[in-house]
């Protein structure tokens, strides 16, 4: 699949690494272009692109920036009518609380600014560390990827993205249920640094036998 990531932070940079080895083409565009560069050096194929038009002839495009910059982010790409991955969290600034929610969410308020794209909320509740070192988590156990989308299509094509780098991936229904998906993740932020646990840490559901 034809992947563009925005972003060359850490996010940026697992996603850039997990998609090259299970075979994607990607591409990477990033505010500080240096750094889109340096990333893409490190893999075979991997490019680094200007913004302008970056996400025509893209597939799919994951948004890799913090939740108040993506729709500015994705309005510099050029054409949206594609499967955007939206993996924010629209957290305080010091993390441990978030700046919106009950009645809507980052991934809601940016399929508004960005009518057209196919907005798909997955992968907010894993960290870069996490995403960098793999789906495998030991003992036959795999990190778990929730996937929310009002598309058929952005739904299916994220879990898609997801199994091709072995994550495991949940069903979490449509795009407002990102209101439940993002406090997760700020949950989850609050064990890796509030708590002290640390960021090799993923939420899960499990199933009785």
């Amino acid at each position: 699949m034809k992947v563009l990531v925005i972003g060359a932070g850490n996010m940026g940079s697992a996603f850039v690494k997990q998609l090259h080895a299970a075979g994607h083409q990607v591409s990477v565009t990033a505010r500080d272009s240096a750094k889109a560069s340096a990333l893409a050096e490190q893999y075979k194929g991997v490019r680094a692109v200007p913004a302008d038009n970056a996400a025509n002839d893209a597939e799919a495009i994951v948004v890799a920036t913090a939740a108040a910059d993506a729709a500015a982010a994705l309005k510099t790409v050029g054409s949206l009518g594609k499967v955007v991955i939206d993996i924010s969290n629209p957290l305080t600034a010091d993390y441990m609380g978030l700046t919106l929610g009950h009645s809507t969410s980052a991934s809601e308020e940016l399929a508004k600014a960005v009518p057209g794209a196919e907005v798909v909320k997955a992968f907010n509740t894993v960290f870069a560390q996490v995403l960098a070192g793999g789906a495998d988590f030991g003992n036959g156990r795999k990190v778990s990827v929730f996937v929310a989308s009002d598309s058929a299509h952005a739904k299916q094509t994220a879990i898609t993205l997801a199994a091709s780098m072995g994550f495991e991936t949940i069903d979490a229904g449509g795009l407002k249920n990102a209101r439940y998906l993002e406090p997760l993740g700020g949950l989850n932020v609050y064990f890796g640094y509030g708590a002290g646990l640390g960021t090799a840490i993923a939420p899960t559901w499990i199933h009785k036998a």
